[in-house]
């Protein structure tokens, strides 16, 4: 990727993704968009991945695996009183070139995949709302899942604008999300049953591996202390959970057909994935949509997802023949809020 177009996704990325959320990761990334030795080592960066997010995880997963410099100083995630972030630069300088030989690497052959167990707050009402179009038990397909954080949303307890507990009311993991707007979908206290779990992704993360694991660790941004507490428990989660999942490592759109024929008929297929999309060429979409088309021949299928051609929340259900869109809700990426549309 050229330099120009490096540039302006980090100025993007900073003030469309990172102002109000990463005070460092804002500052940082608007001094990168300025400097041509920054951007051409961000020039390593596998391709489709989201560069500003690959290239400062790999910082992050350095610094997070006892790498010896300054600029740990500056990283909430790794000391308790960081210094000030517009005060980073030369540091965040200093040690891209000192790394480089370790850095270049991991832009090479990592994947973003931060699957914020966090964005389960707004899949919990998008599942139940799914759910009441077909009163059948949910097969789960996620695509680019990752580690399989929300494979298991269904094992999670939820708070949205007061105390009220709803899913799974005595889980460890408890996700507060904040409803905005004047819609509030319904909020049942019984939980949609699910059938299957499979997980589809390129990169299946096994969180028995420290690697893996630490990667994941190093995607959470710095400031962000209730997602990195999130994960320790989610992760715990999935480990013990290990039996329910299905974990298929591959092109998920690809692999698509082969799994639906192995899902009891006594189901419903909910094709599901967020903040993935993003990352599929305009060809594997068209083929994506194309096969869920194909398979809705034949079954019944929700199909729930964002950052496929917008950022807010599709669901599109194909029950008994008939073709349904909707644009259910508009959300943080980071799942802190979303606003219901319907």
């Amino acid at each position: 990727m050229e330099a120009n177009q490096l540039s302006k996704r980090f100025k993007t990325f900073a003030k469309e993704e990172c102002a109000g959320s990463s005070e460092l990761y804002e500052y940082l990334s608007m001094k990168v968009a300025e400097n041509d030795e920054l951007l051409k080592l961000c020039s390593y960066a596998r391709e489709g991945q989201p560069v500003p997010n690959l290239f400062f995880g790999a910082i992050h997963y350095l610094l997070l695996n006892g790498a010896k410099h300054e600029l740990n100083l500056y990283y909430p995630s790794i000391v308790k009183k960081p210094k000030a972030p517009h005060a980073s630069f030369q540091s965040f300088k200093n040690f891209c070139s000192t790394y480089e030989e370790q850095i270049i690497p991991i832009l090479k052959s990592k994947f973003v995949q931060t699957n914020e167990v966090r964005r389960c707050g707004y899949l919990y009402p998008s599942f139940a709302y799914a759910y009441n179009k077909v009163k059948k038990p949910l097969a789960l397909i996620e695509i680019g899942t990752s580690a399989g954080f929300q494979l298991l949303w269904d094992k999670y307890a939820y708070t949205y604008n007061s105390d009220e507990v709803f899913g799974c009311t005595n889980s460890d993991v408890h996700i507060n999300s904040e409803i905005v707007g004047k819609n509030i979908p319904t909020l049942s206290k019984v939980t949609p049953p699910v059938a299957d779990r499979y997980e589809l992704d390129l990169h299946i993360n096994d969180l028995s591996n420290e690697e893996d694991s630490l990667w994941l660790n190093a995607l959470i941004w710095p400031e962000h202390k209730e997602r990195r507490n999130l994960f320790g428990k989610a992760e715990r989660y999935v480990r013990g959970n290990k039996d329910e999942i299905h974990l298929i490592q591959g092109d998920g759109v690809e692999l698509l057909p082969q799994i639906v024929k192995q899902i009891i008929e006594d189901s419903t297929i909910c094709i599901y994935h967020t903040h993935v999309a993003n990352q599929m060429p305009v060809d594997v979409k068209q083929k994506l949509l194309g096969r869920i088309k194909l398979i809705s021949e034949e079954r019944d299928v929700l199909h729930l997802y964002n950052n496929l051609w917008d950022k807010d929340l599709h669901l599109d259900s194909f029950i008994n023949g008939v073709e349904h869109n909707e644009v259910i809700a508009k959300t943080d990426g980071h799942g802190r809020w979303f606003e219901w549309k319907l």
